[in-house]
């Protein structure tokens, strides 16, 4: 099984999903021969030609429009947004269009071909411009799935999946693991489930949620965690619309404490729906208060990303905490 990076697991699914089917169209800024800003779209110009994988204008309403319309009519558009700061000129497009398509006629038409792939989080000194996580926004959206994987692995099936989902997709990928996520990746075609967490860990002292690049921060923080005798179950979302609140309220079921952690800030974070529900769910089972680690509520700080981050150092603390309350 050959070593692939994130970027490279994502150029792999998009060439499958190309070569499958010639209906899928990929398109966005400096996507064609210059092959994305990140190289995510490097060669496809090349292998399906011009009118499969083209430039667009820098207009970002533009581009979710023309998706929209493409999918409406049957194609298969996997439209990609250079940085998901830059989604939300197109905001009104995906939540009042994309989402609402289908409701809105009775199933007589939908737009649910598109997938909207968009780098997300911070990482890479980019500044308030360039570090956002911005997934909250859309979580709150009926209509649409959100998706975020964690590594290439990851990546490449539940990109596939989500091209060939029923439902529209925006697939948030974390910027700052592109190159340095690597792991084996099939080279043949497979699927993840949507809407399915992952536990990648079993433990029966604390259940740690996350989803995206913070799940790389937990590893380091849960590495701590066993040097001081907890037991931690780990459990990636991978998907927050819909999120697999069954398999996180069994698991706090067991563990009685919950720490959930995100890039985002914290104010309005998803963090606050799923400890919502696990504590609708869980409540007389719960030993301790759901703790939440997320980002600050600032705008993203350059100079102060280190500061900003929900770090290893602080998801420990609040393992430390839960298990001490």
């Amino acid at each position: 099984m050959p070593t692939m990076n994130m970027l490279q697991a994502i150029n792999n699914a998009l060439g499958i999903a190309m070569a499958e089917d010639e209906k899928v169209v990929c398109f966005g800024e400096d996507v064609g021969v210059f092959g994305g800003v990140f190289r995510a779209t490097s060669h496809l110009q090349e292998k399906y030609g011009k009118a499969r994988c083209f430039n667009t204008p820098l207009v970002e309403q533009g581009i979710i429009g023309f998706a929209n319309g493409l999918a409406a009519q049957g194609g298969v558009p996997v439209a990609e947004i250079q940085f998901a700061d830059y989604i939300f000129p197109a905001f009104d497009q995906i939540v009042n269009e994309t989402a609402k398509f289908r409701y809105r006629s009775g199933d007589l038409f939908n737009v649910g071909g598109l997938t909207i792939r968009t780098p997300y989080g911070g990482g890479i000194h980019g500044g308030l411009y360039h570090s956002q996580s911005p997934e909250a926004y859309f979580a709150h959206t009926p209509g649409l799935k959100v998706v975020m994987p964690r590594n290439p692995y990851q990546a490449k099936g539940l990109l596939l999946a989500a091209i060939r989902d029923p439902d529209p997709v925006i697939f948030f990928e974390p910027k700052r693991l592109y190159r340095a996520s690597t792991g084996e990746v099939p080279e043949e075609d497979y699927q993840l489930p949507i809407g399915e967490a992952e536990i990648t860990k079993e433990g029966t002292d604390v259940t740690v949620v996350g989803w995206g690049a913070q799940m790389e921060v937990i590893d380091k923080a849960v590495a701590l965690a066993e040097e001081a005798g907890i037991a931690c179950e780990v459990i990636d979302l991978r998907s927050l619309l819909p999120w697999d609140a069954d398999t996180v309220a069994e698991s706090v079921l067991k563990t009685g404490r919950l720490v959930i952690t995100h890039e985002a800030p914290l104010t309005g974070g998803f963090a606050g729906e799923i400890a919502t529900t696990i504590q609708e769910r869980c409540f007389l089972y719960l030993e301790s208060p759901i703790a939440r680690v997320t980002g600050l509520d600032t705008p993203f700080p350059l100079t102060l990303e280190k500061e900003y981050f929900p770090d290893h150092l602080k998801i420990f603390e609040a393992i430390q905490h839960s298990v001490n309350f």
